[in-house]
């Protein structure tokens, strides 16, 4: 008898730090300017924002398999092309639709949950960020909108998981549009974008020939390994200028660099030299998902000690 895969490999569950870095993220900063924490509201913040990426990486695996993109991939692998579980278990199809619309179903009461908890001034803010995401989760592959088919997928993906999630995390603490909330919105996106990037660099053929028409698609490698480059010394400048502009001793943050200084060369090398190799691309990506996790985390080191220490 087939072994079937765990729910951690359907949800893909190694990238939903995407979604915990920024709300995380966004809860602390809004710890450092109100002094306080509304530890329900970020408990219900956290599984709401889990719930809508793992409807969005359910969605996504279950209409790139639909419409042909994962069925010409001969790349996937752990940083790129999707889960391919319903290659491998097409009977799972049933269970991965239950899967995404929970997550929907999940985020909804989030919602809801926190309406009370918060300022009424910001419920149009909530509602608005709940149905955009709710919308990005499915249609970012799914019929008639395909963002990611069409061209849009790069963008929504950095809105999602950069301005979206922080913003999402702050208005739950009853925190609204500071300026260093807009300072602190840009970086997790494009830490999440830069994964994007290196996985259609690898993907290119099966996104051609499915017709997803992301930047690799539409440009060709060598233009994106230069825009990987380009988001990653973006990511660099975003961290350096939350020093400048945070007061107090915020040089801390510039720890969450050191990826940056022992990784990444290694890891732009290889996508800049092998743009065009998809095999010889891989190493590439996940160094590219390792940058992302340590950034991540220490990124978060650097706000609590910023604010605790």
């Amino acid at each position: 008898m087939k072994n079937q895969p765990g729910i951690a490999k359907m949800i893909r569950a190694h990238f939903l730090t995407s979604i915990i870095a920024p709300i995380i993220l966004g809860t602390l900063l809004a710890v450092h300017l109100r002094e306080t924490l509304e530890l329900l509201n970020f408990m219900i913040v956290l599984v709401t924002g889990i719930g809508l990426h793992v409807a969005t990486n359910v969605y996504n695996d279950i209409y790139d398999t639909i419409q042909g993109t994962d069925k010409v991939n001969v790349h996937r692998n752990e940083s790129s092309g999707g889960s391919g579980v319903l290659l491998d278990n097409p009977e799972l199809m049933g269970k991965m639709y239950l899967l995404a619309r929970t997550g929907l179903v999940v985020a909804l009461a989030g919602t809801i949950a926190l309406m009370p908890l918060i300022n009424k001034t910001l419920w149009p803010i909530l509602w608005g960020l709940f149905l955009l995401s709710a919308f990005f989760s499915k249609y970012y592959t799914a019929p008639p909108f395909k963002l990611s088919y069409r061209g849009c997928g790069e963008f929504s993906v950095w809105f999602a998981f950069g301005p979206m999630a922080v913003l999402i995390a702050t208005i739950s603490q009853n925190l609204g549009f500071h300026p260093l909330v807009w300072l602190l919105m840009p970086v997790t996106g494009l830490s999440t974008s830069s994964i994007l990037l290196a996985g259609q660099m690898i993907d290119l053929d099966a996104d051609r020939a499915g017709g997803k028409h992301g930047v690799a698609s539409r440009m060709g490698t060598r233009f994106t390994s230069v825009l990987y480059l380009v988001v990653q010394l973006g990511i660099i400048a975003n961290v350096i200028l939350l020093s400048i502009y945070f007061p107090g001793n915020s040089w801390i943050f510039l720890v969450a660099l050191a990826p940056y200084l022992f990784i990444f060369p290694k890891a732009a090398g290889i996508i800049f030299k092998n743009h065009d190799n998809p095999d010889l691309l891989k190493q590439g990506a996940k160094l590219t998902v390792l940058i992302h996790v340590a950034f991540s985390f220490l990124m978060i080191t650097g706000f609590l000690i910023y604010i605790f220490v």
